[in-house]
């Protein structure tokens, strides 16, 4: 690169400004720091993190997620592009891996996306209703006589991760391996001195993932597992790396997400009692709008990260190739050109279009699971724990919110109710036999085929 290069190369990168989500305090500076970049600068470079753009406008970030010019490659092994895929910076763990059609391009991921598509639509999650609520019974059977639950450990980390494992198809028994890794590799910086220990959990939990893997390889059963094992991709087999790739994607979307999501609306609908009352009472008209709203303020996948393939100018910013951006979902979603209040929770918002899915071919996967797990804990906890109060004082929140705005803890209190059926354990097992004889875990095709026979 000449002198020339370089000064051209520093011309374009205006305007700058200092963006860095991982920095301690972001969580409570992100509405300033929002409103800040959309009124000066809603598409900004910054130095941090090796440098990369930043879009933070709802319009910015719409047209640079359906840019024909943008990409979401990782190619670890440098044999293409070498792009780094979605993290910025360089995700600590696993950067070796592809993290699933998250990080494929087309026809890749057009290939990869369509063996699941018929184990994520809406008519094969609404077949796992019945089994959602028997975990949201059982979890809150736990605790119900009580009178104290923190909703995060006991009710909104399990009944996704017990869901997952059974769409998976791997044993529901096993959620306690998977549950706690997948939550701390979020929430844990390297430099923690708890890194080491979840390290270790995260190595159990990919050690069973593959013992399931090959199981299912040698005798198949049903489930997402059986799908990415069957998976092609330019008309091959899966090799082994993106198969795990895309099992770290689905268990990562499955799990934290959606407790992130139901922890905070938790939280919110406790420090807006009147709020909750209207939203038990008017259910059958708010749930859906609040479901979104919740979405959408909370973001709880803030952002993506993207590799520019070919030189392009976009709202008026010109990029080269190679240059990294940072879509935030999450900046987009708090736009005032879009949302009237855009800083307040209004439960019926109406044309609620948040980004908190992301956008174009790469649209969550899992929306569909998402929106249904949330609804059946938020109305079982209006149902039977009416009057809960969160504890503000023994509350913990994620440190950042740079991949995940998420919580580690939410104490709360209420009136004692009654148990309704047996624990979660004797559930699980129950629910078990059920997946088995049922073939929950078969695509909704297979299920669809059976009955027209």
């Amino acid at each position: 690169m000449s002198v020339d290069d370089v000064a051209t190369d520093e011309t374009r990168k205006k305007p700058n400004f200092s963006f860095d989500r991982f920095a301690p305090g972001y969580r409570d500076e992100f509405v300033a720091t929002t409103e800040s970049m959309q009124e000066q600068c809603p598409i900004a470079w910054t130095d941090t993190h090796d440098g990369h753009w930043v879009a933070a406008g709802n319009r910015e970030v719409f047209e640079l997620a359906r840019c024909p010019h943008i990409s979401n490659d990782h190619d670890p092994a440098g044999v293409r592009r070498g792009y780094k895929g979605i993290s910025i910076p360089k995700a600590p763990r696993a950067s070796g891996v592809r993290g699933g059609i998250l990080e494929m391009d087309e026809p890749e991921h057009r290939e990869v996306r369509s063996a699941l598509n018929p184990y994520l639509s809406p008519a094969a999650v609404a077949r796992w209703i019945p089994f959602i609520d028997e975990v949201v019974r059982a979890a809150i059977d736990e605790k119900i006589e009580s009178g104290q639950i923190d909703f995060v450990d006991e009710l909104a980390n399990i009944v996704p991760a017990v869901l997952t494992l059974g769409m998976l198809g791997i044993p529901l028994a096993k959620w306690t391996i998977y549950n706690e890794p997948a939550h701390a590799s979020v929430y844990t910086p390297p430099d923690s001195p708890e890194y080491p220990r979840v390290a270790e959990m995260h190595r159990t939990m990919g050690i069973d993932l593959l013992q399931n893997l090959f199981e299912i390889r040698e005798n198949p059963r049903p489930g997402l597992i059986d799908a990415i094992n069957n998976a092609t991709m330019n008309g091959e087999p899966l090799p082994d790396l993106e198969m795990l790739g895309m099992l770290g994607l689905l268990i990562g979307g499955g799990f934290d997400t959606t407790t992130a999501l139901t922890a905070h609306a938790l939280e919110w609908l406790s420090d807006n009692p009147d709020q909750r009352e209207t939203l038990s009472r008017d259910r059958d008209d708010l749930l859906d709008s609040a479901t979104e709203e919740f979405l959408r303020y909370y973001t709880p996948a803030p952002g993506d990260g993207r590799t520019i393939a070919e030189d392009c100018e976009v709202v008026g910013t010109q990029f080269k190739e190679g240059d990294r951006v940072w879509l935030s979902w999450a900046m987009a979603n708090r736009d005032p050109a879009v949302f009237d209040d855009p800083n307040e929770v209004v439960l019926d918002r109406r044309r609620n279009r948040h980004y908190s899915f992301g956008l174009g071919i790469h649209r969550c996967i899992g929306s569909n699971v998402a929106r249904t797990v949330f609804k059946r804990m938020l109305l079982a906890v209006l149902d039977r724990m009416p009057d809960y109060r969160c504890d503000p004082e023994t509350t913990v929140h994620y440190d950042t919110i740079g991949v995940i705005q998420g919580m580690r803890h939410l104490p709360a209190s209420f009136t004692p109710g009654v148990r309704l059926g047996p624990g979660l354990d004797e559930t699980l097992a129950k629910l078990q036999i059920l997946c088995d004889e049922q073939q929950l875990a078969a695509p909704v095709t297979a299920h669809r085929d059976a009955t027209t026979q």
